[in-house]
């Protein structure tokens, strides 16, 4: 009965039936009184008549939270109805809203205790400014500077409107507004600037009230950075700010108005007024925080953070002087143990000049440089690659989860460690190895002392000159092999060990140009490997191994001065006894280097008996395990038997991944065994899964069988992948598998077929291209229709089948589309349902791979002579679905394809390609000129019907403009992005994805940046063949 009372809205609402309705959602009623409130509250807010009722609700509740509620409706008819509505009903709302501001706003009483509502009313009158100023409330800023003198409470809320205002202009109007809209909005804000301007000036020069300064400073705070600079530099404005900073209340936010401010870029017009603020402030912070103070015992009582221009302040000694006094200050407060704080370190920019310039420059700030450097060193940030953390017992054990702060931290440090090492390589040598010595003699010996050191010494690689490079690393290493042999205890000598793999990984320039060190630190790695400390050193080791093997391989297989044989073979000699203390995945790691090495043998008979000899341990048994299978099948179904052939497998495609072409004769060896091997698991499988029901397929017993399954396949495919693009291998692997793999694939039930399949047929079509053609009916036949049963029943079933799936579909459109064009039209129909299908995935991998695809058979249908009959069928809808996905807010990441996919539509249409019509004569009776008219009107009577509340005339002039702008995809896109907040769809949205394509392009040219700088990029991630001949 209350209920229907309610949801009448042709007469006032009753207010204290929609109070008690409110409570009961809130919690005061029982779960079912919760959830029927719910319902009835929805109701209400999706009622496109609710909102006439929002006065009378506000002018009658008491209750904080029916305002909420009532303002929320509200808020929901500005943003998506606003400018349909009538021109009184606009107007009233707007009055109304300022009016109760005002209201509660004059009285400090009700201002104080109604404060959450006033805010909340805040933020509905800025959305509403967002329509109507300045168009339609011209008088806008005015009227708010006016009514602010009256009332100092009053003038407190202003500021907060003003501060809002700014921020959604300013720093929240991307993807919010048009981008005319945002334009008009920063014109009127400069514009009217000066009325802010005076005001503000007048509130801090005449008020003694704490609250109003600080509303005050925080509005300013939100406008330095965008208004005109005379309002700064020509107006008593900093001189104001100055009086305030040595005030406690005032401080900080003075301080962050003064660093937006020093942030600003100015030119050399304001060099005076400048250098004369920075002076004041330090004399000021003198007062406030005397150089002398420990700063870090007393980092309670407030930090202080600032940037300047530096160059500016070196034009006399007086401003050198307090130049020099805030570079202390701020090396002062780096010694406080607070990351967030020390994150606040500041380089100044002083490479630039003529060569006496940057002599004298350097000379200017050697002492706080050096200071710095030492900062850094002992504070260095562990990097990714250490493995091994001290716990909170001391206990030196492996590190399980990444610390993105900590990883973070060592980006930032190591680039300003870079850019220190660049400006005194000296000073950086010097510090380094002094503090080096100090853990050989004991005297500074912790964890953390040496852990720091190394982690700074190996993040600086490539940034001095090579010379100096070698001189310094043979100290260093030398050294910590030192220390490696005379410390005691096996956590300390897990931590050493742990320092010299980090360092020497870090260094594969100098390791290629020092054999016997490259020789002593391989053998010592080998000596880790026996380690029996819990899995850490042995860990890091196989990767330490492997990165150096990567960098340095031609070094191993060349006959080196001294040696009796290259290294690889007196490696290969060695190797059981090498690898006897590793756990599989360990010998996986290993075999994948050697493998490196010998892919660096650039003579075949040598290659192929380094391999032979690589390969004998695991041939060895497999030959046992094939010849015990002759005799007896079922030798074959041994769980341990099992495990033995899928770590044989995983040696064989580690060691794969390496060699590429040149393990053709390996695989050749193991090929028809492995795939009898696999169509008899496949066979286990499948008898087990019917024998015991779908839950069979989860036992540990069928998952196993299923890993070797998928490993036989992820071996064959790594070759492929990896081999040079040699059609005889092709020729050779491919038609054996179409039975056991193919065929096996289609004959199993769904819980049996592995994903790696469709994989491993995608990269098959991707690298043997147009000579697959005559076997895509097969693939086609044995994957298509099964595949696509198990993954349309919803979105959430086989995820790993999804994107393999259109993986292959891609392949083959890519590479083999003439065998696309023989398939028969309800087939294309089954493509083109399963490639809409895909791009309709919340999955971003899957959509984005269905998108691509899409992309790649619009292109390729383009020039093809069957292009009328296929843009016949599939025009309108793919124009319909691509609509659909661009705009439910649900597929943002997609946006660059969906409007490449659009624009290619509207080129093709104009183009004159297309000589049939795409409109249905039987359906439609107008007949149109062209099929450009009739996709215009086709597009806009979609939109008009998706899109009620936007008149038809704007999205006649969107389609329009899509037309004129198809040419300029720039243009294009930002047209779509415009009509996407237009839509209001997108207007509460995260829409960071409809600018991914910019942001890549900004970090592209960091990444420029970062490479001109030496050794910025580690040496260790730059991916060059490195010459090490």
């Amino acid at each position: 009965m209350a209920a229907e009372k309610l949801r009448d809205l042709s007469q006032p609402i009753d207010v204290p039936l929609l109070d008690a309705t409110v409570a009961a959602f809130y919690g005061t009623g029982s779960k079912d009184e919760r959830t029927a409130a719910d319902h009835i509250l929805r109701e209400l807010q999706n009622n496109p008549d609710m909102w006439l009722q929002v006065v009378h609700i506000l002018s009658n509740t008491q209750s904080l939270n029916t305002k909420f509620f009532a303002l929320q409706v509200l808020e929901g008819v500005i943003k998506y109805r606003w400018n349909v509505l009538p021109v009184e009903q606009r107007d009233g709302m707007k009055n109304y809203i300022s009016d109760v501001i005002v209201k509660l706003s004059s009285n400090e009483v009700s201002f104080r205790q109604e404060r959450l509502y006033v805010n909340k009313l805040n933020i509905i009158l800025v959305q509403i400014l967002k329509h109507e100023w300045p168009a339609r409330w011209r008088s806008f800023i005015p009227d708010l500077v006016t009514a602010a003198k009256t009332s100092e409470t009053l003038c407190e809320n202003c500021m907060t409107i003003l501060k809002l205002l700014s921020e959604e202009v300013f720093d929240f109007s991307r993807g919010e507004m048009t981008q005319q809209k945002i334009k008009d909005l920063k014109q009127s804000l400069n514009s009217e600037f000066q009325l802010i301007h005076e005001l503000c000036l007048y509130v801090l020069s005449a008020s003694q009230r704490t609250e109003l300064i600080r509303a005050t400073l925080a509005t300013l705070h939100a406008f330095l950075s965008w208004i005109p600079l005379g309002y700064i530099f020509e107006s008593p404005l900093l001189e104001t700010l100055l009086k305030f900073f040595p005030v406690p209340s005032y401080r900080n936010l003075t301080l962050q108005c003064l660093t937006e401010v020093a942030a600003l870029k100015f030119g050399d017009f304001y060099d005076l007024q400048y250098v004369k603020m920075y002076t004041i402030f330090m004399v000021q912070l003198q007062s406030v925080l005397p150089i002398s103070t420990n700063i870090p015992d007393a980092y309670g009582n407030g930090s202080s953070e600032e940037q300047f221009h530096i160059r500016v302040l070196e034009s006399s000694q007086e401003s050198i002087a307090a130049l020099m006094m805030g570079l202390e200050y701020l090396l002062n407060i780096s010694y406080v143990d607070d990351t967030e704080v020390f994150k606040t370190q500041m380089i100044p920019g002083i490479a630039d000049g003529h060569a006496t310039q940057l002599m004298q420059r350097r000379q200017l700030y050697s002492a706080p440089m050096s200071k710095l450097r030492l900062l850094m060193i002992s504070r260095m940030a562990k990097p990714e690659e250490v493995l091994i953390v001290e716990d909170e017992n001391g206990n030196i054990v492996r590190e399980t989860l990444k610390d993105n702060d900590v990883l973070v931290q060592y980006k930032i440090m190591r680039e300003t460690l870079i850019y220190l090492c660049h400006l005194d390589h000296n000073d950086t040598e010097k510090q380094m190895l002094k503090k080096l010595s100090k853990q050989l003699n004991g005297e500074d010996w912790t964890w953390n002392n040496l852990n720091t050191l190394c982690w700074a010494i190996g993040s600086i690689s490539g940034s001095m000159m090579e010379e100096q490079e070698n001189r310094f690393l043979v100290m260093v290493i030398r050294d910590l092999l030192n220390l490696c042999e005379i410390t005691k205890g096996k956590d300390n000598k897990a931590v050493i060990a742990s320092n010299i793999m980090y360092v020497v990984g870090q260094y594969p320039r100098f390791l290629r140009a020092h054999w016997k060190f490259l020789k002593t630190v391989v053998n010592k790695l080998f000596e880790f490997m026996h380690e029996t400390h819990p899995g850490v050193q042995v860990d890091m080791a196989c990767d330490t191994f492997l990165k150096i093997v990567q960098k340095c391989k031609r070094k191993f297989v060349i006959l080196q001065v001294g040696e009796s044989e290259p290294f690889v073979s007196e490696l290969l000699t060695t190797l059981p006894t090498t690898i006897v203390d590793l756990e599989p995945h360990q010998i996986h790691t290993f075999y994948e280097s050697v493998g490196y090495m010998i892919q660096a043998e650039s003579e075949a008979a040598k290659r192929e008996e380094y391999l032979q000899r690589l390969m004998n341990l695991p041939n060895q048994r497999w030959t046992e395990i094939i010849g015990q299978a002759r005799s007896s099948v079922d030798y074959l179904k041994d769980p341990d038997v099992i495990r033995t052939v899928l770590n044989i497998l995983q040696t064989n495609t580690s060691a794969a991944s390496a060699l590429g072409t040149h393990f053709l004769s390996q695989i050749t060896l193991i090929f028809l065994d492995m795939l009898n091997v696999y169509k008899m698991y496949s066979e286990l499988i499948s008898s087990t899964i019917a024998e015991g029901g779908p839950y069979a397929s989860r036992t540990s017993y069928v998952k196993l069988l299923r890993s070797v399954k998928r490993e036989t396949l992820k071996l064959i495919e790594t070759f492929l992948d990896k081999a040079e693009d040699q059609p005889q291998i092709g020729k050779q692997f491919v038609p054996p598998m179409m039975d056991p793999v193919l065929g096996d694939y289609a004959r199993n039930v769904p819980d049996a077929r592995e994903s790696e399949v469709l994989s491993l047929f995608a990269t098959i079509i991707n690298k043997y291209k147009g000579a697959m053609i005559d076997d895509v009916p097969r693939i086609f036949e044995a994957v298509f229709q099964c595949t696509l049963e198990m993954i349309t029943k919803n979105f959430e079933d086989y995820p790993e089948h999804r994107l393999k799936f259109f993986s292959l579909l891609r392949a083959i459109a890519t590479h083999c589309f003439g065998a696309l064009i023989l398939l028969s039209p309800e087939q294309l129909k089954l493509v083109m349902d399963s490639v809409m299908w895909a791009f309709r995935h919340t999955e971003r991998n899957i959509a984005e791979t269905g998108l691509n695809l899409l992309l790649e058979m619009l292109k390729n249908f383009q020039t093809s002579e069957f292009r009328n009959q296929f843009y016949r069928s599939y025009f309108v809808l793919i124009v319909q679905e691509i609509f659909a996905v661009l705009t439910d807010t649900f597929h943002k990441p997609g946006f660059k394809l969906h409007v490449l996919v659009l624009q290619h539509l509207f080129c093709l249409v104009e183009s004159g390609a297309l000589t049939e019509p795409l409109w249905d004569a039987s359906t439609v009776s107008y007949s149109y000129p062209n099929n450009g008219a009739f996709v215009r009107e086709y597009t806009i009577k979609l939109l008009c019907g998706s899109f009620p509340n936007i008149p038809a005339s704007e999205v006649t002039k969107f389609v329009n403009g899509l037309f004129e702008s198809r040419t300029d995809l720039s243009t294009f896109k930002n047209h779509i992005r415009d009509f996407l907040v237009q839509s209001k769809e997108f207007a509460t949205q995260d829409n960071k994805d409809l600018y991914a394509e910019e942001a890549a392009a900004q970090r592209e040219k960091e990444r420029q940046r970062m490479l001109s700088i030496p050794g910025l990029i580690a040496p260790n991630e730059i991916q060059d063949e490195m010459v090490d001949s």
